[in-house]
């Protein structure tokens, strides 16, 4: 695991945190040593702070997704929505905001880690309350034992959210992805698709506990 975090006091307590649990950890303190580190140790994960001393952040989640589909979890001191938006357009794929709670982070850090472990065969995503179940190979989705049918482009959206659960997928991937490369910037499309995926599959629609919103951000399937 790499962690490229220029703050010595945070990232002392990063590693400390890591090792502890049984993780083989390497750190930069700047963007060129994390890019020089990522190719020469092929780390499971990145936890990339955005503010370094000679290169943006961005810059390093460029580099890397050049050739790597390695996690990177962004953990920055900066709120603003446009700076969070950009990390995962670029490939991020998660965005945690400083002052952080260290629990907090270990679990978005084994959620990134289960995401990319290897395939097992299985393609079956069946929500914690057994409610909902999702067939990926048969592209069919059931709520409480009955078929539920869904728009082709519904599907698309819901099979994309639900191969990556409790990841956070940006507006602009989320859009590329279901409606093509020419679009990005149509967050309209998004809102009403959404709305009609929970409509069919929540049991609270206006209080969604599978799909969730990341106000400015994206959304996040949470099984």
């Amino acid at each position: 695991m790499l962690v490229v975090e220029d703050d010595a006091q945070i990232a002392r307590a990063l590693l400390v945190n890591l090792r502890a649990r049984g993780y083989r950890t390497y750190h930069a303190a700047d963007g060129r040593h994390a890019l020089q580190l990522a190719a020469d140790e092929h780390p499971d994960l990145v936890l990339l702070d955005l503010g370094l001393p000679d290169l943006d952040g961005s810059e390093v989640i460029d580099g890397i997704r050049g050739w790597s589909t390695v996690p990177i979890i962004v953990v920055s001191a900066r709120h603003e929505s446009h700076s969070k938006v950009d990390a995962l357009d670029r490939g991020a794929d998660d965005f945690v905001t400083k002052p952080f709670a260290m629990d907090e982070l270990l679990a978005r850090l084994r959620a990134a880690l289960r995401r990319n472990a290897p395939e097992t065969g299985h393609a079956v995503v069946v929500t914690g309350d057994q409610r909902v179940r999702i067939d990926l190979s048969a592209r069919s989705v059931s709520v409480d034992g009955e078929l539920v049918r869904l728009t082709r482009l519904e599907w698309r959206l819901l099979e994309a959210l639900a191969r990556a659960p409790h990841r956070l997928i940006g507006r602009s991937e989320l859009l590329r992805t279901v409606w093509g490369p020419e679009y990005g910037e149509e967050s309209n499309y998004l809102r009403v698709y959404i709305s009609q995926l929970r409509t069919k599959l929540e049991a609270d629609p206006a209080n969604p506990e599978y799909i969730r919103t990341e106000l400015g951000m994206g959304y996040r399937f949470t099984p």
